[in-house]
């Protein structure tokens, strides 16, 4: 590894929270050094993944809750 950087630079890197002289930073160290742009390419593959899941309970999931719920207005 040529240059290290922190793992929370390189985190706000991918999330685009840099400014624009680290982000210039970031990418020149990500040209020089191959096992950082692989962390990097990582990175931004779980970023993807994540941004994909579904951030709402199953129906089924929200039924039951509901259901309990009732329980308790009578």
């Amino acid at each position: 590894m040529i240059q290290t950087l922190p793992h929370p630079t390189l985190l706000r890197y991918v999330y685009n929270e840099l400014p624009a002289d680290e982000q210039h930073e970031v990418e020149d160290a990500l040209l020089h050094d191959p096992e950082l742009a692989a962390t990097c390419a990582d990175l931004l593959l779980a970023q993807r993944t994540l941004d994909h899941l579904v951030h709402a309970p199953r129906p089924d999931t929200t039924a039951a809750i509901l259901q309990y719920s009732r329980t308790f207005m009578r």
